[in-house]
C-alpha cells in the first residue's frame, strides 16, 4: 500500500510539473527538486546521487551557466538511474526527464535561448529607441530603478532614449504593461548582444 502512494506522488509531481510549466527544462527542475524533497528514498547510489547531481546540472542550465558538458552529464546520470535504479521511483524520474530533454530545448539553453521566456536568466527587456517617446511611464512603473532615462520636454532636445539597466532588472514586465507604445520587448539575452 505505501509503495503505491509513493508511486502515485512520482507521478503527481510530473502532472504538477507539466500543468503549470511549459519549458521542458524548468519541468525537470522542478521535478528533480520536489522528487529530491518528496518520495526519493536514497537507498540506491545511481538514484541517491544522481538526482542530486542533476538537479545542480539543470540549475546551472535554467540559470544561463549551463554547458555541453552538463548536457552530457545529465543524459549519462539519467541512462545510469534508468538501468541502475533498484525501484520504480529512480527509473521513472530518468525516464520522465530523458523524454523532456528530447525536446531540443536544452540545447536552446546552453547558446542562451529559452522559446518558453520562462527561463529569467535568459531573457531581457529592451526598450526599442525607435518606438520609445520619452513619456517616462515605464520608469514610473518600475519598482527596482533599473530604468533610466529623462522625460522629454516640450521644444527640447538632446534626450537619449530611456534605457533599462539589465543589472538591475528582475524581469517582472511591468515596464512592458505599462508602455502604451509597445517600445518594450523582451529578447533572448544572447540575441541582444551586440544590439
Amino acid at each position: 500500500m505505501m509503495t503505491e502512494t509513493t508511486e502515485l506522488k512520482v507521478e503527481e509531481i510530473r502532472a504538477e510539473a507539466e500543468k503549470d510549466i511549459g519549458c521542458p527544462v524548468n519541468k525537470a527542475l522542478y521535478y528533480m527538486t520536489e522528487f529530491i524533497n518528496g518520495p526519493m528514498c536514497g537507498r540506491c547510489l545511481p538514484c541517491a546521487l544522481g538526482s542530486y547531481e542533476a538537479r545542480d546540472r539543470l540549475r546551472n542550465i535554467v540559470g544561463g551557466r549551463g554547458t555541453e558538458t552538463d548536457l552530457f552529464v545529465l543524459r549519462r546520470i539519467m541512462n545510469e538511474m534508468r538501468e541502475g535504479s533498484l525501484c520504480k521511483k529512480g527509473k521513472d524520474t530518468a525516464r520522465f526527464v530523458v523524454d523532456w530533454m528530447s525536446t531540443g530545448v536544452y540545447e536552446n539553453h546552453i547558446e542562451g535561448r529559452c522559446p518558453e521566456a520562462e527561463c529569467v536568466a535568459l531573457i531581457e527587456y529592451r526598450i526599442i529607441p525607435e518606438k520609445c517617446l520619452m513619456c517616462g511611464i515605464c520608469k514610473e512603473a518600475c519598482n527596482y530603478n533599473a530604468i533610466i532615462g529623462e522625460k522629454k520636454e516640450p521644444y527640447l532636445s538632446g534626450f537619449p532614449p530611456f534605457e533599462i539597466k539589465q543589472r538591475m532588472c528582475v524581469k517582472c514586465g511591468d515596464c512592458v504593461d505599462a508602455c502604451p507604445y509597445g517600445a518594450i520587448e523582451m529578447r533572448g539575452r544572447k540575441a541582444t548582444v551586440g544590439v
